[in-house]
């Protein structure tokens, strides 16, 4: 395929998308009103959804159904000292070059980004400044006096919570090495160049594991291909295409400042191969400099090492999105795992003005709703509906319709296939339930 083809097909995908997630409720401009905020985003009534269930449904692998695995929740504000010690205020800057023709900025390290900010310009050369460097902390002030407020940073990235409540939870419950600390939280970054939608935000939201395992080089491999495997096998699972996601080793010169070694797990989007989890092996970096350590069983005392995790909420959220949109001539359907579907089925009447099918799909509604996020819907005629409801990505949808008064049935149509099948009102609760195993 000629490539201006492909770039121009993979741009209006995006569009697409984008629209679609305005249009129907995922994700708004944040701010819009007022002009917008560049890098903010607001999740509407079916992103909220969509992203509470990506992290009920990572909550359930990493630490529900683990042994291995505790949960906190850490502060978004935390005392500076914490950045100092882990290196972020030092370490968690960018190279950055500054156009010299309309003064936006650009990471030095990104000349694909370069050139294409170039080429812009439509032939007006450009000249660029020195590279210097930026703090990617956001910075923000305690206190209720002005001039006497006391400079702290809003946290930029999760992980330093898990560290600096090591001994916490290590004192306060029956974890013993090997074992995890997991979050999911907010985190901000002065990022320099947002775009590809909320690809790249100044404020997002994480999913982390801190894998605490014995400094021994055997161990820290065995576990770091551990969680490269459960990770990317996470994802297929929940229905994202294997084809799309791949692996990428971190170069040396790449690396964070804490990392011994790492890799990101990629998908390829219409804006190219980009990463949203990276498995990171940090060896004792963090513990160290917090002066930290575990005393084993046997009155061992040693630092841990660190095999983290690090997945983007909002990124995996674009993602799936990404992935599950499909269309034909006839209609556009986002193929969510049922699992990540914000609402699992949706409930029609036939006809709305007939009192006695609103009445029955009512109670079927009220019903479900019980177990279920559940939609309701008796707007137009049943074709639009069902088209309304494969945009939102609902899997299944059921029609009250005059054989319901006959025999308590109800039409169920299948979103990805259309396919329909009758079944008895009393067994629809078990129908959705097996088909979310």
């Amino acid at each position: 395929m000629d490539e201006n083809l492909s770039v121009r097909r993979a741009q209006d995908k995006m569009e697409k998308i984008v629209a679609l997630a305005k249009r129907r409720g995922f994700i708004y401009p944040g701010s819009e009103i007022y002009g917008g905020l560049t890098g903010t985003w607001d999740y509407g009534p079916l992103g909220a959804e969509l992203k509470r269930n990506i992290k009920s449904e990572w909550w359930k692998t990493m630490v529900a159904l683990r042994s291995d695995v505790v949960g906190i929740d850490a502060s978004i504000m935390m005392n500076p000292k914490v950045w100092k010690a882990s290196g972020h205020v030092d370490a968690f800057t960018d190279p950055l070059i500054e156009c010299k023709v309309c003064h936006l900025r650009f990471r030095e390290d990104k000349p694909e980004e370069i050139k294409e900010h170039e080429e812009t310009h439509k032939g007006q050369k450009v000249d660029w400044t020195e590279p210097r460097k930026f703090n990617l902390l956001v910075k923000a002030y305690l206190g209720v006096v002005e001039g006497e407020q006391s400079e702290i940073y809003l946290r930029g990235e999760i992980t330093q919570g898990a560290f600096v409540n090591f001994e916490n939870v290590v004192s306060s419950t029956r974890v013993k090495i090997p074992f995890g600390i997991a979050q999911i939280g907010k985190a901000f970054r002065n990022e320099i160049t947002p775009g590809n939608f909320t690809y790249r935000s100044r404020e997002f939201e994480q999913m982390e594991l801190e894998f605490f395992v014995r400094p021994e080089d055997a161990e820290g491999n065995k576990w770091f291909d551990y969680w490269k495997e459960q990770r990317m096998a996470w994802y297929v699972g929940l229905g994202m295409s294997p084809e799309k996601l791949r692996f990428r080793k971190h170069e040396d010169t790449e690396r964070a400042h804490y990392a011994k070694f790492a890799e990101d797990i990629e998908y390829e989007a219409p804006f190219g191969w980009s990463e949203f989890e990276g498995i990171h092996h940090r060896g004792d970096w963090d513990l160290s400099r917090h002066k930290l350590g575990y005393v084993d069983e046997a009155g061992q005392k040693f630092t841990p090492w660190v095999i983290e995790a690090s997945g983007g909420v909002d990124r995996t959220a674009l993602f799936f999105l990404i992935d599950a949109y499909s269309e034909d001539d006839k209609r556009t359907v986002l193929k969510l795992h049922p699992k990540l579907a914000p609402y699992k089925v949706a409930v029609f009447p036939l006809l709305a003005n007939k009192p006695e099918l609103v009445e029955k799909a009512k109670s079927i509604y009220d019903n479900l709703k019980l177990h279920f996020m559940t939609a309701w819907d008796d707007r137009g005629n049943i074709g639009k509906r069902y088209l309304s409801q494969d945009e939102a990505g609902t899997p299944w949808c059921v029609t009250v319709d005059f054989e319901t008064l006959e025999n308590d049935s109800v039409t169920v149509r299948d979103r990805d296939s259309a396919a329909q099948e009758r079944v008895k009102i009393s067994e629809i609760k078990n129908y959705i339930d097996e088909k979310l195993q």
